[in-house]
């Protein structure tokens, strides 16, 4: 398993839970708005795993779980194996997809290993593509959630509000998705890295934390269990 970074304890990646955070490189979306691109586009120097087992022996006791994100986690072909390993010391795992990969996805929650997931669904459909790449699939991610509703595995779904997407935009993601037992409207923040062709995109002022709480609002016809 290739991990290029590590933060050793956070508050908010996991709800409920204090964790330290384990990023994998790579991934197989170009969102103009990612904040690691540095582990997408370079060669990131990766940490030895057995400095990983020593911290994770350490911290047990102190750390409540650990997150596997990224980049993309579901696209490392030892996945499974590396979450069966992390359970040995007694964590609880979360795993941050984008959702791009249902079938890998299916593997890791017929394993059992994992207690919570959480995905990003990032643009309504027919802007998917537009907004994240052109390997980009909103079919595959919605596949991927519905596998999750019926799995009975923890999970949440996530939209970055980019000041992209139009209100109208919103509406049909809300629609597109299941009822969500948690979807969360993460507040737009520019990048420090980003392509040079998308200096506009990146400069366009974001909605206010004020906004997004009158989007969640809106949507909660569709989408009862939102927070924003």
């Amino acid at each position: 398993m290739k991990i290029a970074g590590l933060v050793k304890s956070s508050l908010v990646d996991y709800p409920g839970l204090v964790a330290c955070v384990l990023f994998v490189p790579g991934c197989n979306y170009d969102c103009f708005y990612c904040h690691n691109r540095d582990l997408l586009e370079n060669a990131p120097a990766l940490l030895d795993l057995g400095t990983i087992d020593a911290f994770l022996q350490k911290r047990q006791g102190v750390l409540d779980g650990v997150v596997v994100t990224g980049g993309e986690p579901t696209l490392q072909p030892d996945l499974v194996p590396f979450l069966q390993h992390l359970k040995t010391y007694g964590y609880r795992l979360k795993l941050d997809t984008n959702g791009s990969t249902p079938m890998i996805l299916q593997q890791v929650l017929d394993s059992g290993l994992c207690d919570y997931v959480a995905v990003d669904y990032k643009a309504p459909a027919s802007r998917y593509r537009e907004i994240c790449g052109m390997k980009a699939d909103p079919a595959a991610v919605l596949d991927t959630i519905e596998r999750l509703r019926d799995s009975g595995v923890a999970f949440e779904v996530r939209t970055t509000v980019i000041p992209q997407l139009t209100r109208q935009d919103l509406l049909q993601m809300a629609q597109e998705l299941p009822v969500l037992p948690r979807y969360v409207l993460n507040r737009y923040r520019p990048p420090e890295t980003y392509h040079p062709w998308d200096q506009e995109k990146v400069n366009v002022p974001p909605y206010t934390a004020e906004e997004i709480h009158t989007l969640a609002g809106w949507l909660q016809k569709n989408q009862p269990n939102i927070l924003g």
